[in-house]
């Protein structure tokens, strides 16, 4: 990790950070755009290909039966078990507080409002190529729960056949039973789509490699989907106040995720930057993903020096990250200068760690400078809105003549027409 001070370097490292995302490769876009196009011509039996083909699973069954969940389940060191049911508990509380209720109100004539209604079905799809995630089944799965949607259908690839354990206890847990042995563009396909197996979706969540990502971008529209997800990245504000050996662990919280995951410090300590490079340094030798951490920090590592912690801030806001920590010595005060990120932790104790699992909030976060317009994962994700509009008699004649003079503005004779002709009928 280099030690950024010139505003030329600067420029220079802000510029790399917003090209590192290759969701917009085109030989992967071309290779999807064949997936999704076999899928919705051919369905099972091309999902069943590809599953063949990229996770080596021979299985011709797409469904996970019960039995199958159960049993792969019953595999679960019970300390994990304990683990992920504290935490499911923790997620499910932090979610009620986001239901949302129908709401309307009565004006002379009129009765106006809005029908708030959870989505009917909505598929999850459960990264399981380098590694197996418990934690997104119950991020994603737990804010649809509280929303109140009907079916939720989970695709989980399972590479050579093995079926994880963990994911298969977040799975039992909640008390999903639809499973499917289906992961990468092939899994998007068949919910976007539907086959005889797979039936369609109305929206698809979930992270997953940048063949998901650009499959999920694809069907969009077809579908609804939560976010496009780009590489982990983590910005941490700090003074001199701060722990190097923290702020050195943080940041290599994200750098293992992989090789573009990006990594940054702000700080308006020279003595600090020295020791956190110098700390990163010891703790990436004990790192069993030390290759991915390096490669991570040597390209999209940095600690950049500011004059102020406002400064800081103000960087920060450019940025846009998904997770922000604030290690400084009052970091409150730093909080209302916070316009863009994913998520902020506040104070040495609060590591991003304690987010992507238990604290309650969700970790399904935008990413990419995407906290601009984007928001976490959450139950109203999966709401949708209609809204409701009923006048009687008195109230349409009071709009009637500003709907009629708006419609012949626009040179829409027939809305014009549709006020016109109630206004000739008399009253019955």
């Amino acid at each position: 990790m280099r030690i950024i001070r010139k505003k030329r370097a600067l420029t220079e490292f802000l510029s790399r950070l917003q090209t590192r995302d290759s969701s917009g490769n085109l030989t992967v876009e071309k290779t999807v755009k064949e997936i999704l196009q076999d899928v919705r011509k051919n369905g099972d039996a091309a999902v069943i290909k590809y599953t063949r083909k990229f996770d080596r699973n021979p299985s011709a069954k797409l469904r996970l039966s019960p039995s199958e969940i159960t049993k792969s389940a019953d595999k679960a060191d019970r300390k994990v078990v304990k683990a992920l049911e504290l935490s499911a508990r923790r997620i499910r509380k932090f979610h009620a507080m986001q239901r949302e209720e129908s709401w309307s109100y009565t004006e002379s004539g009129a009765i106006l409002g809005q029908m708030i209604k959870p989505l009917r079905r909505v598929g999850v799809y459960v990264p399981g190529g380098k590694a197996a995630y418990p934690s997104t089944v119950l991020m994603n799965v737990i804010p649809a729960q509280v929303a109140g949607v009907r079916e939720i259908a989970l695709c989980v690839p399972q590479p050579g056949g093995e079926i994880n354990p963990y994911v298969m206890s977040a799975i039992r847990m909640l008390g999903v039973n639809e499973v499917y042995r289906a992961g990468g563009a092939q899994a998007v396909g068949a919910m976007a789509f539907g086959t005889r197996s797979i039936p369609k979706v109305d929206k698809i969540v979930g992270p997953g490699n940048i063949f998901v990502a650009t499959a999920k971008k694809m069907v969009f529209g077809l579908v609804d989907i939560d976010m496009i997800a780009g590489p982990s990245e983590i910005l941490i504000i700090a003074d001199d106040s701060a722990d190097a050996s923290f702020v050195a662990a943080d940041l290599l919280s994200q750098a293992e995720h992989d090789e573009l995951a990006s990594a940054v410090l702000l700080t308006v300590s020279e003595r600090l930057a020295g020791s956190v490079v110098e700390e990163l340094l010891r703790q990436l030798s004990r790192l069993k993903r030390k290759k991915i951490a390096q490669a991570s920090l040597h390209n999209y590592g940095a600690a950049i020096i500011t004059e102020t912690l406002q400064d800081a801030a103000a960087l920060a806001n450019r940025i846009a990250p998904e997770h922000l920590e604030i290690m400084t010595e009052e970091p409150e005060q730093l909080l209302p200068l916070v316009d863009n990120a994913g998520a902020v932790f506040l104070g040495p104790w609060t590591p991003e760690a304690l987010g992507d699992y238990s604290a309650g909030p969700n970790h399904t976060l935008p990413t990419g400078s995407t906290s601009r317009f984007f928001s976490p994962l959450g139950v109203y994700d999966f709401y949708k809105r209609s809204s409701l509009i009923g006048f009687t008699r008195k109230g349409f004649l009071k709009l009637s003549n500003i709907v009629e003079t708006i419609a012949d503005i626009e040179g829409l004779e027939a809305h014009a027409n549709t006020i016109r002709i109630r206004k000739m009928r008399k009253r019955k």
